[in-house]
């Protein structure tokens, strides 16, 4: 079947699943393959729970004219939101980077919505499967797209680019993120470039922060159009606003001079929030309800949450860790003033490759540096930090870091939870 044809059964099926757990009557099923799974055989199960048709691979399962083959049903998922991007014709906002990337999406849909119908991507739906999906799950009224984008190799950058064919575009930061796939912070400033080279090429626009150096740096070195820049937080910028305070929850000085108190802890969602305002500023939603919005934003499915778990405090940061984000959530801790005892509960960072060893070693020197008053460090990968942290408990499974809490019943403290996302620290919740 061609994928013209097949885009005219899209537009009367707009639904699209790749999940049978969660088929809805009328969708489209994309038989996609994985490490441990084959959707081929799914494709049955699909049609029976009320999928319209079946896009399979393997000729064997094409069981009834409901299951359509095509060469590889990924690059048609691809292809087919790359054709459907093609036809609306609305701006597409996309956000890149190394960390602050899902809070800056949400702060700028926020933001956006105040005068736009804005979709933005759902949970972490931004990778070479999530952000076709999400391309062919906009509803007919959006009037603005905001897209994550999530890269963790060379060339995977301009290739999201192709598909989401963006008009806007923000690198949050650089950091020492996916260095196992980037190779090196060379290699994550080349794959960051990527979205820039896109949009100067397709004279797009792009927000850049001005106190993010390496940004400055790419920038120039793409030469992209002076004209096109838009920048922000200081007072030269095109939007300026100013950290006024992040002893606890981020305060910050508008354009008007207003005092604006949020619900985001940490100095460091400074900068998502001075990028929503950029880009509101710039699509011309009015500095009062972009402030309302900052207002109404409280962190959810465990990125800097604030959560009382009996007589504890916790700020869940559970969502991911890398060595750029880890620094900075621990700066901030070590910031906070608190009459009450601190402690860290920290996940090992993945998908540091060969830099492993020398990041969790660089982890422990920070924390000896903050002397807190507990540190708790899980997963094999945290062995090189015990060389700073003579005092510090390790574990290396769950089961006894779970047990070990439960034992020592903390009470009264403020704890900090981290780590990156497989190693699920939310679930020290059920023990504290």
């Amino acid at each position: 079947m061609q994928i013209s044809q097949l885009y005219q059964i899209y537009l009367a099926h707009r639904k699209v699943s790749t999940d049978t757990r969660k088929i809805e009557k009328g969708s489209l099923f994309f038989a996609l393959k994985g490490a441990n799974f084959n959707g081929n055989t799914f494709a049955q199960e699909a049609l029976a729970k009320g999928a319209e048709y079946a896009i399979i691979d393997e000729k064997k399962y094409q069981t009834s004219e409901k299951c359509i083959l095509v060469k590889n049903a990924l690059q048609t998922l691809q292809k087919l939101a790359q054709i459907h991007r093609q036809h609306l014709q609305i701006p597409f906002i996309v956000i890149a980077g190394s960390n602050g990337k899902t809070t800056t999406k949400e702060l700028t849909a926020l933001v956006l919505s105040q005068k736009y119908q804005t979709f933005a991507t759902q949970g972490n739906l931004n990778n070479h499967i999530g952000i076709p999906l999400t391309i062919l799950s906009i509803p007919q009224d959006t009037e603005i797209a905001v897209i994550e984008l999530g890269a963790n190799h060379i060339g995977e950058t301009a290739f999201l680019c192709r598909i989401a064919q963006p008009n806007l575009g923000v690198i949050t930061n650089i950091g020492l993120d996916h260095l196992e796939g980037f190779g090196s912070i060379e290699g994550v400033k080349q794959a960051n470039g990527e979205l820039y080279r896109y949009l100067k090429k397709n004279k797009g626009i792009i927000f850049l922060n001005t106190n993010e150096k390496e940004l400055l740096t790419l920038a120039q070195k793409s030469k992209f159009p002076k004209k096109r820049i838009f920048t922000y937080p200081n007072e030269k910028d095109y939007l300026h606003c100013k950290l006024v305070n992040s002893d606890f929850f981020v305060a910050y000085e508008n354009e008007q001079g207003n005092f604006i108190q949020t619900q985001l802890i940490g100095k460091y969602n400074f900068a998502n929030i001075a990028t929503a305002l950029c880009i509101g500023k710039y699509l011309g939603v009015p500095a009062d309800r972009m402030d309302e919005a900052i207002l109404s934003y409280k962190p959810c499915n465990n990125r800097s949450q604030i959560l009382q778990q009996n007589t504890n405090i916790i700020i869940l940061d559970a969502y991911n860790a890398n060595p750029s984000s880890m620094r900075e959530a621990i700066e901030n801790f070590a910031h906070i003033p608190s009459a009450q005892p601190k402690g860290v509960i920290l996940g090992q960072m993945n998908e540091l490759g060969s830099y492993s060893y020398t990041e969790h070693q660089n982890l422990g020197k920070l924390l000896a540096e903050k002397n807190f008053d507990l540190v708790i460090l899980y997963g094999n990968e945290m062995q090189p930090a015990l060389e700073f942290l003579p005092k510090a408990y390790f574990f290396t499974d769950k089961f006894s870091l779970h047990n070990w809490l439960k034992e020592k019943n903390l009470q009264d403290w403020l704890l900090l939870v981290k780590g990156s996302r497989s190693m699920q620290m939310e679930s020290i919740l059920e023990v504290v």
